[in-house]
């Protein structure tokens, strides 16, 4: 399995200005979901937690992502990810063999403008993530997270060899002056012909997102 790793951060959603960090390092394309999963760890300033949500991963330990203002459900199996490369697009980011799941934070946006600014930004990680990759809209649809307004969407995509993925992002107004988003990414997501490479097909990805809460 080839799966592209990350050589400049996605352009969308710029994140507000944040105090200088070390240099990060241009890393090459590397080859296997595993390396490209490690990359995109990190260690953000964010907590482990337990709470009793609601859903299917009701009384999971959940990550508090200060940075981002969310937190969100950990499913068993997965893992928080604790390395040093973390992308300056993300601010947290838990993983299991095929799917990850990050969390970013952006600036204000306006609940009418929330459906155009998701599937852009979308749109966007789709082209970094799968560069030379089509994606076709899933779904499109507005919803809310702890009260604030969010929009979520979903691409079924397909990179250059035609192996299928699955991106999902949920964009959060948080307040009058910043925005949250969760991005899940699974990779071999079901083909339009059914067949899969043993994940759940976005699922547990799905469940983690809509365990969002802002915090």
């Amino acid at each position: 399995m080839t799966t592209p790793t990350f050589v400049t951060p996605p352009p969308f959603p710029p994140a507000p200005p944040v105090p200088p960090a070390r240099p990060r390092v241009r890393r090459a394309w590397l080859v296997g979901a595993v390396a490209a999963l490690a990359l995109i760890a990190g260690a953000a300033a964010w907590c482990f937690t337990r709470v009793g949500d609601e859903g299917p991963l009701a009384g999971r330990p959940r990550v508090t992502d200060e940075a981002a203002g969310l937190s969100y459900a950990v499913p068993e199996g997965w893992k928080r990810n604790d390395g040093k490369h973390l992308i300056q697009a993300f601010t947290s980011s838990v993983t299991a063999k095929s799917d990850v799941v990050l969390a970013g934070r952006g600036p204000a946006v306006e609940e009418s403008s929330l459906k155009a600014r998701t599937e852009l930004y979308a749109r966007s990680n789709t082209e970094f993530f799968y560069p030379d990759g089509q994606a076709t809209v899933e779904e499109s649809r507005a919803t809310m997270v702890s009260g604030r307004p969010a929009h979520t969407v979903t691409l079924r995509v397909a990179d250059s060899t035609g192996r299928p993925g699955r991106l999902r992002m949920t964009l959060i107004a948080e307040s009058d002056s910043r925005s949250g988003f969760l991005l899940g990414i699974t990779l071999g997501a079901a083909s339009s012909s059914g067949a899969t490479d043993g994940t759940d097909d976005g699922r547990t990805v799905d469940a983690v997102l809509e365990s969002a809460e802002v915090s």
